[in-house]
């Protein structure tokens, strides 16, 4: 059944209820796909083929995607009963368990789709690139050399090698995007609210969960599977007048569109290739009937604002230490985490509550500064989701005596996405174009607050007038 590889989840769920295909074929291909995959890419960390088996052989909920297969990135979506490692030594060693499904997966089970194992994250989602120590690297399936991404890379590598079609990802500063740019994916960023957070985050931080694809058909689908808010959600985004797939079928409006093909942050350069690709995407909007105008947000030049972020993002760090401890029953010490991650977390202890709040105001400040431009310029902004195409394993790494030596490395992957997620804005990275030596470059789209709709439409056209799904990574069956 190796060509089940080649159909996307909403493809596979139709062979379900037309009968062509029982959930558990489909299950049993999967999990041989990723038994002959795995052991080159690194990308499934926790296993759950027999409990898969066994869903798929049971009574599945009559959902949207009936026996298709689900992977969940071992970060924050935790699922009752399985290991929720998040990429930290200290939980591997303690065998951590997860207690609670989260949120999503509720959704996800309720609308039938079969989980079937867990997928490697750097540790905490801290990095650009899947390289934890905890559980080794991951590696892309377009040059085995090269990382996939992070956080999401194992997700990444999963469905961009051929093991599934679509697998959840998450993104508090590029997690999804970064990874669908390297991997030659579709990976959309929801509006801050769009998806529970649930019951051990809140939907008000920075990170937002959804997946990463290879058709925006498969994106918009499983949007609408799973954004619907539960109990106790702290924010709910706006929805749209009809489901998100539906928007994927017609044209948009002629849009206003402003381009940005250049960094946004002094020392960290763009590659030419990766600018050149946008200024080509813009000729191409030309011709689809859009506008498009030489301008995007002036906020992104201020360097004070963006900074914000990394108060934000240290403070979390040392907090997710003092849980994970709770978690173990014993603080976390430095041998338990990676020397980045430890480095982080005193940085975040060291915040003073006023520091802490000042950075809170700063980022309000940002988001503001940002919503004005979508509201009086342009309908959404072009950009590279990333300033270069993916790094070899190991350029991104700090060492014990510096764990900090190629964060520039980091940056030129996270630049223009951390700041989306500060302002709770969706953004969508496309696999629209390559470098020279045959690597992914991803060209992202950003919409105003809640305006999936649009961002959707624009991707269903660009998809129609420059199909990629047929074009897949050289160990793709």
């Amino acid at each position: 059944m190796s060509e089940l590889a080649r159909h996307d989840a909403v493809g596979l769920a139709e062979l379900i209820r037309t009968g062509e295909l029982s959930p558990v074929e489909l299950i049993d291909d999967t999990i041989d796909r990723i038994e002959t995959l795995n052991p080159q890419l690194n990308a499934v960390i926790h296993p759950a083929f027999e409990k898969a088996r066994a869903a798929a052989a049971g009574d599945l909920p009559d959902g949207p995607f009936r026996g298709v297969p689900m992977l969940m990135k071992d970060l924050w979506p935790a699922e009752k009963g399985e290991p929720f490692h998040q990429g930290v030594q200290g939980l591997k060693n303690a065998g951590h368990i997860a207690d609670v499904d989260a949120n999503l997966v509720t959704a996800y089970k309720r609308a039938g789709f079969v989980m079937t194992g867990r997928t490697n994250t750097p540790e905490m989602g801290l990095a650009a690139t899947t390289e934890p120590v905890a559980y080794g690297p991951t590696r892309n399936p377009w040059d085995l050399e090269r990382g996939s991404g992070g956080s999401s890379g194992g997700a990444a590598a999963a469905v961009a090698g051929g093991m599934l079609p679509a697998a959840n990802a998450s993104d508090g500063g590029g997690s999804i995007r970064i990874p669908a740019a390297m991997c030659g994916l579709v990976g959309l960023k929801p509006s801050r609210g769009r998806i529970s957070m649930g019951p051990q985050r809140d939907e008000w931080g920075n990170s937002v969960q959804h997946v990463v694809s290879h058709t925006v058909r498969d994106t918009a689908a499983i949007l609408d599977a799973t954004a619907s808010p539960f109990p106790g959600d702290g924010v709910i985004a706006p929805f749209p007048e009809k489901p998100f797939a539906d928007y994927i079928v017609d044209d948009p409006r002629p849009l206003r569109i402003g381009v940005l093909d250049r960094s946004i942050r002094d020392g960290i350069p763009i590659d030419p290739e990766v600018a050149a690709a946008v200024r080509d995407i813009a000729d191409r909007l030309q011709d689809l009937g859009h506008e498009v105008i030489e301008s995007s947000p002036p906020a992104l030049d201020d360097q004070d604002l963006i900074a914000s972020y990394g108060a934000q993002w240290t403070a979390a760090v040392a907090t997710s230490l003092d849980l994970f401890g709770e978690w173990i029953g014993r603080e976390l010490t430095k041998d338990d985490v990676e020397p980045m991650t430890w480095a982080l977390a005193q940085r975040g202890r060291q915040l003073g509550a006023v520091e802490a709040a000042k950075a809170a105001d700063q980022a309000m400040i940002f988001r503001h500064r940002m919503a004005e431009w979508w509201a009086d310029t342009a309908d959404l902004l072009l950009a590279p989701t990333c300033l270069r195409p993916a790094p070899l394993l190991g350029e991104s790494s700090g060492t014990e005596e510096n764990p900090f030596a190629n964060v520039h490395v980091t940056l030129a992957y996270s630049t223009l996405t951390a700041p989306f997620n500060s302002t709770g804005q969706p953004a969508i990275s496309l696999p629209l174009a390559r470098s020279s030596a045959g690597l992914p470059i991803g060209i992202q789209f950003v919409g105003a607050y809640g305006r999936e709709d649009t961002l959707l439409a624009l991707a269903g056209q660009l998809e129609r007038s420059m199909p990629w799904a047929h074009d897949r990574a050289p160990l793709h069956p």
